[in-house]
């Protein structure tokens, strides 16, 4: 069956864009103008690299099964779409044009599928126990996020690595570490038979027989995706330093004993919220994964670029472990650089 699917978002929403579109589904892509128009002139193009191949292959819209659009924010007719996936970084939600049409969303009962680190907050109220109203400092504004339905979110973890090309055009994404999306169940049937759905078209793909990175993988526990919180704290926000930024692998293994007890405090603290123990990665297969993560995270070359507003998981680990009495000093240090370092960008910009 195909579905209509939406996605705010064209850079990193494009991965799993792409993927649905292999899969016979139509796509939309919601961005800024000058992107849409690219897009409709041009369509998308996603590099993956097939196993036991050694150059990435170039996946184009065009080429594939299902039918991709893009629009802005205000030319969305929500009726059309079975699903909405977010796919764009938390603070970009706060844009007068994409806050609007998350309240269109919340009206239509449209359900969402979440590509962010930074958990909805429509999500967190579903986590029994949270103080969500506690949490509110870690948004860059919740006025978008207020009437949407908590059983209509679902979250799924961006685990795979994908980026835009310096020398290449805003249609273009290439992936550097293809693994696996892992969503997290809706509250109805329905939704998650959905899911479903979308996770078998996915897994049948072939390309010359050969099968296609980056699959879509629905589970039944709510905490699956926070497994990412201690890869987030102990390598990602940490390259954030007091001047200037350092690649994931310094990050975690410049000092490798403070990488380890960080990391286990934050898989301590989403087990203490739910998870079970065998769902979170252990410390060891991830300091083997960053040896090879040769560059600094995201938010460490948004924050030495001048953003003023950054998705702020930290914050929002910190938060949760205080209110669990799960605090950890060396947590705290991370969030306190981070903190530091956004408040001197407010100041140059002021």
């Amino acid at each position: 069956m195909s579905r209509r699917i939406l996605i705010l978002g064209a850079s990193y929403g494009s991965l799993l864009g792409t993927k649905l579109l292999m899969a016979g589904h139509d796509v939309t892509l919601v961005c800024r103008k000058a992107t849409a128009e690219l897009i409709n002139g041009k369509g998308t193009e996603v590099r993956i690299k097939l196993r036991d191949e050694d150059l990435h292959r170039p996946f184009r819209s065009r080429d594939l099964k299902g039918t991709l659009d893009a629009m802005v924010p205000q030319e969305v007719r929500l009726e059309a779409y079975d699903l909405v996936v977010l796919a764009m970084s938390e603070p970009q939600f706060a844009n007068t044009e994409v806050r609007t049409l998350l309240m269109r969303i919340a009206h239509a009962r449209v359900p969402c599928l979440s590509l962010m680190n930074m958990p909805p907050m429509p999500y967190l109220n579903r986590i029994p126990g949270l103080e969500t109203d506690r949490l509110a400092a870690c948004f860059t504004s919740l006025d978008g996020w207020r009437e949407i339905e908590p059983g209509l979110v679902s979250l799924c973890s961006p685990d795979p690595q994908a980026f835009r090309l310096p020398d290449a055009d805003a249609n273009v994404l290439h992936v550097g570490l293809p693994t696996n999306f892992k969503a997290a169940p809706f509250e109805v049937r329905e939704h998650n038979e959905m899911l479903k759905e979308l996770e078998a078209g996915i897994d049948a793909i072939r390309v010359e027989g050969k099968e296609v990175p980056v699959k879509l993988r629905a589970h039944d526990s709510l905490f699956v995706p926070f497994a990412k919180w201690a890869m987030l704290l102990t390598g990602n926000y940490r390259c954030v330093q007091e001047t200037g930024m350092r690649p994931i692998k310094e990050a975690v293994h410049d000092d490798i004993e403070t990488s380890r007890n960080i990391y286990r405090s934050v898989s301590d603290l989403v087990v203490k919220l739910g998870a079970t123990p065998d769902s979170q990665v252990p410390f060891e297969k991830y300091a083997m994964a960053a040896e090879s993560l040769l560059k600094p995270s995201s938010a460490a070359r948004a924050i030495d670029c001048g953003a003023q507003h950054i998705e702020r998981v930290d914050l929002l680990v910190k938060l949760i472990a205080d209110q669990l009495g799960m605090g950890n000093p060396a947590v705290d240090d991370v969030v306190a650089t981070v903190t530091s370092r956004i408040a001197g960008n407010l100041r140059a910009a002021a």
